[in-house]
């Protein structure tokens, strides 16, 4: 069976900035916020203070993934100008996203830049308060704040661009997924991709449940499952995840099988779970028939992310500074 890993972060030099300040590694994947905490970001063998595209290679053949979807966020620091080598070295495995801070001064500037010239076609908003965007700015809805807005008005120019939104969990101010729902609306010809399931909690189904209707009319509405374990308190021990199959019936009873995309959240969730369990827990649930499997696990992401006209934009790309 294809596998697509629809949610990856390559880590040129971890560079994180959030709430908590500046991220410095420690070497063996550990490092420090500015006020103290250290976390584990990259699983053993992976990688001291980064992880490249070398470490996953072997990791994509052991585990069978075929392709994989390259993202963005505050956490590892933008990885932006890394995902283009990446993506230009191995263009019919990897596709990416990339990122900007909307209240940068050049951020126009960035966001032509990235789709212009280095052929980019799909967007991360990493606007959550926990992890992102709203840890260090004033909230903002993205369907409403004027610089946000901007990049929208330019972005419509490029049918099927993908924009991926991780708003984080319902407790934090970043939480919007009616934001979500009404630019679904206003820009059909993009397509929508909501991180980590809404952020579910097996407990509160009907929350989730009220997040996911929003998106239900709305074709160019999908959900990503990447992370969702260790978001719901699962570990290696609760394989294969009762929890995170409770949300995930109630995402396919709601959205159906075809706008769900499989993803990891690696190298991060990969430290909570192994990757092998992250790789292949859907397959030892009854969840999906195996058609429903094959479109979860790869189809919905090849047809979201990796378009025709969206690779051959990333193939076609040069970066003229560099010779």
């Amino acid at each position: 069976m294809e596998k697509i890993d629809g949610h990856l972060h390559l880590v040129r030099s971890l560079a994180g900035a959030k709430g908590q300040g500046r991220l410095t590694p420690i070497g063996h994947g550990r490092a420090i916020w500015d006020d103290g905490e250290v976390i584990k970001l990259i699983p053993d063998g992976w990688g001291d203070d980064n992880f490249l595209v070398e470490k996953y290679l072997p990791v994509m053949k052991e585990e069978g993934i075929d392709k994989a979807v390259l993202l963005q966020g505050t956490l590892n620091g933008y990885q932006n100008y890394y995902t283009y080598t990446v993506v230009k070295r191995y263009p019919d495995r990897f596709i990416g996203a990339f990122a900007v801070d909307p209240y940068d001064e050049f951020a126009m500037k960035i966001v032509k830049r990235h789709v212009e010239t280095l052929g980019f076609r799909a967007i991360k908003f990493e606007i959550s308060q926990g992890g992102g965007l709203m840890g260090f700015h004033r909230p903002f809805r993205l369907d409403l704040d004027n610089h946000v807005g901007r990049i929208f008005h330019y972005l419509a120019d490029y049918p099927g661009f993908v924009v991926t939104v991780d708003y984080g969990a319902p407790d934090q101010v970043s939480y919007q997924p009616e934001a979500i729902a009404n630019l679904a609306r206003r820009y059909p010809q993009m397509d929508f991709v909501v991180c980590h399931l809404s952020f579910p909690n097996a407990d509160h189904l009907d929350r989730l449940t009220n997040a996911l209707t929003q998106f239900a009319p709305l074709k160019n509405v999908y959900v990503d499952l990447s992370a969702i374990q260790d978001i719901d308190g699962e570990g290696r021990d609760d394989f294969p995840y009762p929890r995170c199959q409770k949300t995930v019936a109630c995402a396919k009873q709601i959205l159906g099988a075809q706008r769900l995309i499989w993803g990891t959240d690696a190298p991060w969730s990969a430290t909570f779970n192994s990757y092998h369990q992250l790789a292949t827990w859907l397959e030892h649930t009854d969840l999906f028939n195996e058609q429903e499997l094959s479109a979860v696990m790869a189809g919905n992401a090849k047809r979201v992310y990796f378009k025709p006209q969206n690779v051959a934009a990333a193939k076609k790309a040069r970066d003229p500074q560099i010779l």
